[in-house]
């Protein structure tokens, strides 16, 4: 008989428990100097943010919505939580 994984086993196997990714990091990060921690819309390279790493930062709760932008709705405005910004401190000091 195949062996179940309870839920708590799940959980602290999951990939939602991990760090971020590099790109996630990056992205964190450049909330940090921002009023209210606003996380930019764009990289560094003026390429939109991919929706798929804001959703998942705050899936994991680095980030929260913030603002309904009305000319873009379908745009993504938000800030960096306590949680983003603790997560990418610790980062900062792994050796």
């Amino acid at each position: 008989m195949a062996r179940t994984n309870t839920v708590a086993e799940l959980s602290s196997n999951s990939k939602e428990r991990a760090g971020p990714t590099p790109v996630q990091r990056r992205w964190l990060l450049r909330g940090l100097n921002q009023p209210g921690g606003k996380l930019p819309l764009f990289d560094t390279d003026g390429s939109r943010v991919r929706e798929r790493t804001v959703r998942s930062c705050i899936r994991k709760g680095w980030a929260e919505p913030w603002l309904h932008n009305p000319i873009k709705p379908d745009w993504l405005v938000c800030r960096i939580t306590d949680s983003g910004r603790a997560v990418v401190a610790a980062e900062r000091d792994e050796p």
